[in-house]
């Protein structure tokens, strides 16, 4: 099923189930899409966004979220930082599985093969080709040093 389908299938089974904390995650989740649909319209496209942009769109809500529990917790306000985490678990039911640290290093070692970098300068192409394919898979700003790491003892 589509993403955007799978999204607009869980908002009427909150609906129906009436699980309001769920409903209201699920609904910034498919105005923040209809948002960039928007943008995008602006530029002539007609048809809005992938897949690929709805999981670039759902990575940033997952990594937003994340700053703002950190900066409850900082804070001493663990019931809006509990609230954060909750929406990243509605946010993350979206997003493909994780891929491993060992599945990460082969990913970014194949990259690199691909690409056939041999020095720093090479490292936005191997990160290209990494977010084409791995774009909700993997936290690139971890894999950003990995890359960087790699190349430089190239």
């Amino acid at each position: 099923m589509e993403l955007r389908a799978r999204i607009t299938a869980a908002m009427k089974q909150a609906m129906r189930d009436k699980v309001t904390d769920r409903l209201s995650t699920v609904r910034l989740i498919n105005a923040a899409i209809k948002d960039r649909d928007i943008a995008v319209r602006g530029e002539g496209n007609d048809e809005g966004v992938g897949d690929s942009e709805v999981l670039a769109i759902l990575g940033k809500m997952v990594k937003q979220r994340r700053e703002s529990a950190k900066t409850y917790e900082e804070g001493g306000r663990l019931d809006l930082a509990e609230r954060e985490l909750a929406e990243i678990e509605v946010i993350e039911e979206f997003l493909p599985r994780k891929l491993s640290d060992k599945e990460t290093e082969e990913a970014v070692n194949a990259a690199v093969a691909e690409v056939g970098a041999d020095s720093i300068r090479d490292m936005g192409r191997v990160m290209a080709v990494l977010k084409a394919r791995y774009t909700g898979q993997m936290d690139f700003g971890a894999v950003g040093p990995m890359v960087k790491d790699r190349l430089s003892n190239a």
